[in-house]
């Protein structure tokens, strides 16, 4: 057999490609997949050629370790599939995998999370934006009470509104789409466009992926207050005001990154505890809103394409294997 995956050609360009069939090694799962999520964060950065060339795409993930973001490489890290090969106990399971896409692929047993039975498997594929969202929601710190600024309503704005919601902070989502800020209406978040966000707030949490979203949000903020940053920015420029009024009310700006637990966390959380959290969080987070789209693999330019174009209605897409 053949399989198939998903390759970045040139910017903007992507192609189905015809691949070598996956030889499973001793202790590898052979998984076919069944969906797999496409992020409008790294992802699409990755497709409009917006990441620096040399940069890992990620070593802390097995199947992106090698590589950076030259073309042609193939991306992608949310696979949703069944167990085809492997232990008698993974046979028939199914599974969700930091993989890009493809048809057929091997693992690791270690670098797969089993699913629960009756998982829906295209809301699975939000399984990676949950994780981020509740490593946000992590390096937020307690909020309760507190009025928290979140920038962007994409997936992860959304989730992540929804966690520090859960959480007791209260949140006002600020996003320029009306359609947008119906959605997260609809699922209790209070939105508003940019023009009537509160200010004096101690946290602004950005993941509109837009630099001039982080510079006005600093002027949210309150005295010593912190802008969290989910948001990558690529090779975008991000000027920021940081004059006087930076200085006088000793403002911070943080990054978070789910790459790795926080050194203050280590403590208390382990890859293995929050992946294990996110897994639990599929069938709390109101997730079949935020699933919009789908299009089959052989149609993967145009996903690619409606993402980048922002298409009215589409929030996440994901491919579809033929089973």
């Amino acid at each position: 057999m053949t399989a198939h995956a998903v390759w970045f050609t040139a910017p903007r360009s992507v192609e189905v490609r015809p691949i070598p069939d996956p030889e499973p090694h001793p202790g590898d799962l052979l998984i076919r997949t069944l969906y797999s999520g496409i992020s409008a964060g790294t992802e699409l950065l990755a497709y409009r050629g917006e990441l620096n060339p040399s940069t890992e795409r990620d070593e802390t993930l097995t199947a992106l370790a090698d590589g950076g973001f030259d073309y042609p490489f193939q991306y992608g890290y949310s696979c949703v599939g069944t167990v085809e090969q492997g232990p008698q106990a993974l046979l028939g399971k199914t599974v969700f995998a930091f993989h890009p896409h493809q048809d057929r692929f091997v693992a690791a047993e270690s670098d797969v999370v089993v699913l629960p039975e009756n998982t829906n498997p295209r809301i699975a594929t939000l399984f990676p934006l949950v994780e981020t969202a509740l490593q946000l929601s992590l390096d937020a710190g307690p909020g309760l009470e507190d009025t928290v600024v979140v920038t962007g309503l994409g997936a992860i704005g959304l989730l992540t509104s929804l966690l520090l919601t859960r959480a007791g902070a209260r949140v006002v989502a600020v996003e320029p789409e009306p359609a947008r800020r119906e959605r997260a209406a609809e699922l209790g978040i209070r939105a508003v466009p940019p023009g009537d966000a509160p200010s004096g707030v101690p946290l602004l949490v950005e993941t509109s992926g837009a630099p001039a979203a982080l510079a006005d949000g600093l002027a949210l903020l309150a005295h010593e207050g912190t802008a969290l940053v989910g948001s990558w920015y690529g090779t975008k420029p991000v000027p920021l005001p940081l004059g006087e009024h930076f200085h006088r009310r000793r403002l911070t700006i943080r990054s978070s990154q789910v790459s790795t637990i926080p050194y203050a966390a280590q403590g208390r959380w382990t890859n293995a505890r929050r992946r294990a959290a996110a897994r639990d969080l599929l069938d709390v987070l109101p997730l079949k809103a935020l699933a919009t789209t789908e299009f089959a693999l052989a149609d993967a330019a145009e996903a690619y394409a409606a993402l980048d174009r922002r298409d009215p209605g589409v929030l996440h897409a994901a491919l579809r294997y033929e089973r």
